[in-house]
């Protein structure tokens, strides 16, 4: 009889089993794949997700892994606003990693092991087990194909979107969008840049971050209207897109795509009820949002150290289980919520419009400000703060006197 089962053993499964076990929790972490390996993924763990890494013990082995730190980001709206925001310092920590899945899925599954964990790669899920309307455990086959049933006090959902746990439990949905846009991602090398580029163009966006391995991992983004027919020749269409940028298109075709391309248009925005009888969700499995702005990893660190908080006040005695663990969708809903919104809405890939457009041109030239516009998506300015009435005025106000 284990405390915890956490079925899913990448970004949010590894982190809530470490975390548990931390806790000194006897904890089973079992998923179908073997470490290290790769899954289709937006890679980037934003600044307020490396501060969680470092506050794990873990941020020293991602950055000796060769994955370059990237405090600065170039933005640039439909090609006629354009601005390098830098990272701001906190606890330490100045910026955010574009990390292989291969290595930082790795780097989490070994520091639960680490922490006590029994990890069972290879295992595949056939069952959940109830008792009446309370999971009690899980039914599966070991990678040698034995067939095996494991109990605990209570199961958790970290197996993305597509969750059998929170199929299995029928876990409501809400605040639901389906996919708008589609994307497809690849690897170059030989393309020199500093930081990480950013473009914003009318119905279509292209992210471009240096990797592990001085590789450049560049992300575009298409309507989902459109993304029938980039399938039918996804090369020419990538090319012909990252064409719209010629400073970018001298540097890359100077370069070498050293990868397929890699992609997905099934991209459903939801949250999910994360709790119920013996039972809870994590990760993409709780909450699932377009990785226009690539908030999962960091989310889900978040939420893996809210969930192992409330199961820890649970099981410990200290406040009724299915509390904590409403308490746990309270804070998780509060926390990933505004950017949540944002993603829905910049998922269109619609040009700015107007207002926006002035608002960002009041940026312009205002280092500080722009500086914290990047810190709401990394995590380390709230959203309310930056785009209060104030503040809005005060950018507006300063840029109409010139005042930087």
């Amino acid at each position: 009889m284990y405390d915890v089962i956490v079925v899913g053993a990448r970004c949010g499964g590894s982190s809530t089993a470490m975390l548990l076990a931390r806790k000194g929790y006897r904890v089973l972490l079992v998923d179908k794949a073997t470490f290290p390996s790769d899954t289709v993924s937006a890679h980037y763990i934003q600044q307020s997700g490396t501060i969680v890494l470092k506050r794990w013990g873990l941020l020293d082995k991602l950055a000796k892994s060769g994955c370059p730190l990237i405090e600065k980001v170039t933005l640039n709206f439909l090609g006629s606003i354009v601005f390098t925001a830098r990272g701001l310092s906190v606890e330490g920590v100045t910026g955010g990693y574009c990390a292989r899945r291969t290595v930082i899925d790795k780097i989490l599954v070994d520091a639960a092991v680490e922490a006590g964990v029994e990890l069972r790669e290879g295992f595949v899920l056939q069952e959940v087990c109830m008792d009446g309307d309370r999971v009690t455990g899980i039914r599966g086959r070991l990678s040698n194909g034995a067939i095996v049933t494991e109990k605990a006090h209570i199961v958790i959902g970290a197996d993305g979107k597509n969750s059998l746990i929170a199929r299995a439990v029928n876990a409501p949905e809400y605040n639901t969008q389906p996919s708008l846009a589609g994307y497809y991602y690849t690897y170059w090398s030989n393309v020199p840049m500093e930081g990480a580029e950013i473009y914003n163009l009318a119905h279509r966006t292209i992210v471009a971050c240096p990797t592990h391995n001085n590789l450049l991992n560049i992300f575009i983004g298409w309507p989902q209207r459109e993304f029938r027919q980039v399938r039918t020749d996804i090369e020419t269409n990538f090319l012909a897109t990252i064409d719209l940028v010629p400073e970018l298109a001298k540097r890359v075709r100077n370069g070498k795509r050293e990868e397929p391309f890699y992609g997905t248009a099934h991209l459903p925005s939801f949250f999910r009820k994360p709790y119920g009888n013996g039972w809870a969700l994590v990760g993409d499995a709780g909450c699932h949002k377009d990785p226009i702005l690539a908030q999962g990893m960091k989310d889900a660190f978040v939420s893996a150290e809210f969930l192992a908080n409330a199961i820890d006040l649970g099981l410990s005695g200290h406040q009724p289980l299915n509390e904590a663990l409403a308490e746990y969708e309270k804070m998780r809903n509060q926390a990933v919520m505004p950017l949540y919104k944002l993603a829905c809405e910049r998922s269109s890939l619609e040009p700015p419009p107007p207002e926006a457009m002035q608002f960002l041109a009041a940026l312009q030239g205002n280092q500080k400000e722009i500086d914290r516009f990047l810190g709401v998506e990394a995590g380390t300015v709230a959203f309310q703060d930056f785009y209060s009435p104030d503040n809005i005025q005060r950018i507006m106000s300063a840029a109409a006197v010139g005042i930087r």
